[in-house]
């Protein structure tokens, strides 16, 4: 084994070596002026600026400038950075479903800038806006490799007005420099800009980046070189204190709850780098509501992260170990706890904090530490959680880091068995990404700690990957221990070595409708240690997909599948069925369909219909989602999963139902209304969310929530709830 890894480690010095092609630059000035942010760039200020132009197209071609430009023109004084970007269009019919914040960018017409404040191509600031002058705002992280590393629930305070012109329209802000973080005295950010531009079918970036990498790829950025050097931040200190009453009813166990919280976050910089947030009785009932799923798997499923007290300087603590089978931290586990019954309660948090972000250029630091509430009513034991991370910058994009996590009760609970009164989990992650991203990957290895538990207590894993044009392949492995163990981590289940390489071939004609096509082979094994190392599950998916020049996507995928149930299991869900025995192995084989039309279209869709074996029985699925667009204001949208499972008698079979339809209509940038229906016969729940935000000060929000839920089957009342919920955002 310590052979393997002296090779690999070889191998990953010879990986740094790719470079990219030389990057634009630009010079940023220093104006001592206030600018008014209109929309209209009618200061001479402006005149003097340098631009970033020559805009590359994306998509359709990667190959030519684009055929609609951007000009972005910056300007900077002590405290704010100005932005001023004149976005060039063939007419003014704009794509823009919504005007509340934070919109997702693909399918309307806006531009993003990244701003890599450390140099590092490793994270980045992200800002927006769109014609309408409707704010974005997120972050990003692990180089932008993937979807898990851009998180848009970040918020911050800036300003930015849009006005639509002839021909073109402009877009202008003043963020404050204390929304960045950078070291003091530097004189140089790495940059980006992508734009989505509807009407000429249109995307382009600043930086040229080729159509196989992601377009938020921080691997692929230009230079903005500042006049002089930046000063030291004076970040205020953010104040967010909240006010929560709640109204509720438990119909089914007939009780009343009718309570009024208050508490509060704070916002402190510690230097440039450093993000120190404090909470105390912080309000993680959340008034957003989960999506469903119709889950017929044997495991958990992982849902995001909304809260947000864990979303800066997130990937820092998050993204260790693997997501799918062994992630030792996963802070959606701190606030929720185990009953009496075992079933999942939430679980108050008495405070906490957390001190995030760069020590210098080269090392990055996390730590968390939150208390949680006792609950005897339901044998809930109050624990303290620790997370503490290190990571340090290797090479041009890469880091080697480091995490310790830690539950502990400290108290001496006669309900708590001895092994279950601490959890500790360290290990060392290596992150591997090559300057121009064609090679990227993870290396990988903790050990968990508790009272009791066996020697067996390890997880390690692999995930390299060649990323080029037309070949793509990875080399995927990970191993659980069947005693590994993390009370705040995702780990769907122990005793497993894994294997999943796949490959994939894409091709990018020059003529016809088609913009690319690839077919993609991705095995995945499974075998059990435990059970003589045999193989237990497998999975090898085959496929074809195809992205049309008018944005429309489809793919076919054949799945070959295994599976050896080592415990009796029921796929319905069916209360008191029969469930399918233990230690037998089925073999089935499916076929599925998906296609998305172009979201560019008032009325888009997408489908999914997919039919085959499924254990010994047939399983007909049907997943899609419609949207209809009454833009600016009214968005409508539908999501539906049918599945139809037929096994044999006397085992059970059952058509599950997913419903949910929403509404979503902003009436102006400040007031939000939404709501959600969600029906699914699997989990017996008819449940209606509707909420009402009034956005009366910058990050400053009035919400009222209604939820209500009911029995499927007999329309009875479950659980009613009224919500008041007062934010405030105060600097000091």
């Amino acid at each position: 084994m310590s052979k393997i890894y002296v090779s690999l480690a070889f191998l990953l010095v010879f990986f740094q070596s790719f470079t990219q092609n030389n990057p634009k630059s630009f010079t940023v000035k220093f104006i001592e002026d206030e600018i008014k942010i209109d929309g209209i760039l009618d200061e001479p200020i402006w005149e003097s600026a340098e631009s970033a132009n020559n805009f590359q197209q994306y998509f359709p071609s990667d190959s030519i400038l684009a055929v609609q430009q951007s000009d972005i023109k910056m300007l900077y004084s002590n405290t704010t950075l100005y932005v001023g970007i004149t976005v060039y269009t063939a007419g003014d019919d704009y794509v823009v479903p919504s005007l509340q914040r934070d919109f997702r960018a693909g399918g309307n017409d806006n531009i993003s800038i990244m701003f890599d404040t450390f140099n590092d191509g490793t994270n980045a600031f992200l800002f927006g806006s769109n014609p309408y002058g409707v704010r974005r705002e997120a972050l990003i992280s692990g180089g932008g490799f993937d979807l898990n590393g851009f998180t848009t629930s970040w918020d911050v305070k800036w300003r930015g007005e849009s006005k639509i012109y002839d021909g073109y329209y402009i877009t202008e802000w003043a963020i404050p420099l204390t929304s960045f973080k950078f070291k003091e005295g530097e004189t140089k950010w790495r940059m980006n800009s992508y734009r989505f531009d509807t009407q000429s079918n249109e995307t382009s970036t600043w930086m040229e980046i080729p159509q196989n990498q992601l377009i938020f790829s921080l691997a692929f950025m230009g230079d903005m070189v500042f006049e002089k050097p930046l000063g030291k931040s004076r970040t205020p200190i953010a104040l967010i204190p909240y006010v929560n009453t709640i109204s509720a009813k438990d119909f089914e166990n007939n009780e009343n709850l009718n309570t009024l919280t208050v508490g509060g976050d704070a916002k402190i910089s510690v230097g440039n780098s450093l993000n120190l947030d404090l909470t105390i009785n912080p309000d993680f009932s959340t008034v957003e509501v989960d999506n469903f799923i119709t889950n017929l798997t044997r495991f958990e499923v992982a849902l995001p992260e909304r809260r947000q007290f864990f979303v800066d300087n997130n990937d820092l603590f998050a993204s260790f170990g693997n997501r799918r089978d062994a992630n030792p931290f996963f802070s959606r586990r701190i606030g929720i706890a185990e009953d009496i019954d075992g079933e999942s309660v939430e679980n108050g948090i008495i405070g906490g904090i957390r001190l995030s972000g760069k020590l210098n250029e080269d090392w990055r630091l996390g730590l968390l530490n939150l208390q949680t509430e006792e609950d005897l009513s339901n044998e809930i034991a109050s624990n303290n959680n620790t997370v503490f991370a290190l990571q340090k910058k290797m090479f041009s994009r890469s880091n080697l880091s480091f995490i310790f996590v830690n539950r502990e009760t400290f108290k001496d609970y006669d309900f708590v068995e001895e092994t279950d009164r601490y959890n500790r989990v360290v290990g060392l992650d290596y992150n591997l990404a090559s300057a121009d991203n064609t090679w990227v990957g993870k290396f990988y290895f903790h050990k968990s700690f508790a009272n009791d538990i066996g020697d067996d207590d390890s997880s390690t894993g692999i995930d390299l990957r060649y990323n080029s044009r037309n070949i793509n392949f990875g080399l995927r492995g990970n191993y659980v221990g069947n005693d590994f163990r993390s009370d705040l981590g995702f780990v769907r289940r122990t005793d497993i070595i894994a294997a999943r390489p796949f490959a994939e071939y894409n091709f990018w004609p020059k003529k016809g409708k088609l913009n690319s096509h690839g077919f993609r082979i991705s095995p995945n094994f499974i075998w059990r240690p435990t059970l003589d190392y045999q193989n237990t599950d497998y999975t090898i998916f085959s496929s074809w997909g195809a992205q049309f020049k008018q944005q429309e996507e489809i793919s076919i995928r054949m799945f070959n599948r295994f599976t050896f149930l080592t415990d009796t299991f029921d796929p319905t869900g069916t209360d008191g069925a029969i469930e399918l025995p233990a230690d037998v192995g089925y073999y089935y084989t499916s076929f599925e369909l998906q296609y998305q039309s172009d979201r560019r279209k008032t009325f888009s869709y997408s489908l999914e219909p997919q039919y085959g074996d499924f254990y010994n029985g047939t399983r007909f699925s049907l997943e899609g989602d419609m949207s209809l667009r009454l833009q600016p204001k009214v968005f409508l949208s539908l999501n539906l999963n049918y599945d139809k499972i037929t096994l044999p008698d006397p085992f059970p079979s059952a058509d599950l139902w997913l419903i949910s339809p929403r509404i979503n209509i902003t009436f102006n940038k400040s007031v939000f209304w939404s709501t959600l229906v969600q029906y699914s016969n699997q989990r017996d729940n008819l449940g209606f969310n509707s909420r009402l935000q009034w956005r009366f000060a910058p990050l400053s929000d009035l919400f009222i929530v209604y939820n209500d839920n009911y029995f499927v089957d007999t329309f009875m009342p479950r659980s009613r709830s009224i919500n008041l919920k007062f934010t405030y955002w105060l600097n000091i």
